[in-house]
């Protein structure tokens, strides 16, 4: 019930072009959300072989959980059903990657890695993806194998014990896609580790703020930030930027 209320107010709030004062916001709604990438048909080849897997797998989740089942004994195809990232916004995220120049990505929450091959579809962008059952990673590495996607790096196992030790090495972060635990606390904290390497053309995008109550508290408090510029409402997620030369705001635009 909190999904179907969270939607209907998105539903009278967002707008579209129209109704856009900022030259940055319409030209990022214009040229990258109302015209994201065609979809790749290698990429959705994979997509639907994995939705008609009757496979069970037995998988760990260190998150909040599922939407349909917390049973921990799935099918392949539930998963990429449930699970992956819509065509849709994976299409987005390429294009603003396209868009921005961006090369230096992260991505907690590979699952199939389906939402993963559509950001690494530029050569010379870097992917770092985590996962935290091993056998989905299994899965998603064939898939970029498959793909010949050497630009992929995926780290296995607890995000909470993997995500410190990458972020020492990392220099600066270009684009975060936030698609893990779907909690409070965690989704701040991956925020806050993450904000010493974030720059101001910077863009992190945390998925399912409308899921429960206390993701919606999350992107609440995260929009609030003093470092975070702009934040735009998709419904699907949620968009920040950086830049101190944006004038703080906040949109529901229509996706």
């Amino acid at each position: 019930m909190f999904q179907i209320f969270s939607f209907l107010l998105y539903w009278l709030k967002r707008v579209d072009q129209h109704s856009l004062h900022s030259p940055f916001v319409f030209q990022f709604f214009t040229e990258v959300i109302r015209s994201p990438h065609h979809k790749n048909s290698s990429i959705e080849s994979i997509r639907k072989a994995l939705r008609k897997s009757k496979a069970d797998i037995k998988v760990k989740d260190f998150g909040a959980g599922s939407r349909v089942s917390n049973n921990n004994i799935k099918s392949i195809g539930s998963i990429a059903k449930h699970a992956s990232t819509p065509s849709k916004f994976s299409r987005l995220l390429s294009k603003a990657i396209d868009h921005f120049g961006y090369t230096e990505i992260l991505e907690l929450g590979t699952s199939l890695g389906i939402n993963t091959l559509y950001l690494s579809q530029t050569k010379e962008v870097n992917i770092t993806t985590f996962e935290g059952d091993p056998i989905i990673a299994g899965l998603a590495t064939s898939h970029f194998e498959k793909l010949g996607r050497e630009n992929i790096e995926v780290i296995i196992g607890n995000i909470d014990q993997t995500l410190p030790d990458v972020l020492k090495r990392s220099k600066q972060i270009d684009l975060v896609y936030i698609d893990a635990n779907h909690r409070y606390e965690p989704t701040l904290r991956y925020f806050e580790s993450l904000l010493p390497l974030l720059h101001e053309r910077s863009l992190v995008v945390i998925d399912d703020i409308h899921w429960s109550k206390e993701m919606n508290e999350a992107w609440g408090v995260i929009k609030d930030r003093t470092e975070v510029s702009l934040s735009i409402d998709l419904f699907e997620a949620g968009l920040l930027f950086f830049d101190p030369n944006i004038e703080k705001s906040d949109y529901i635009l229509k996706f």
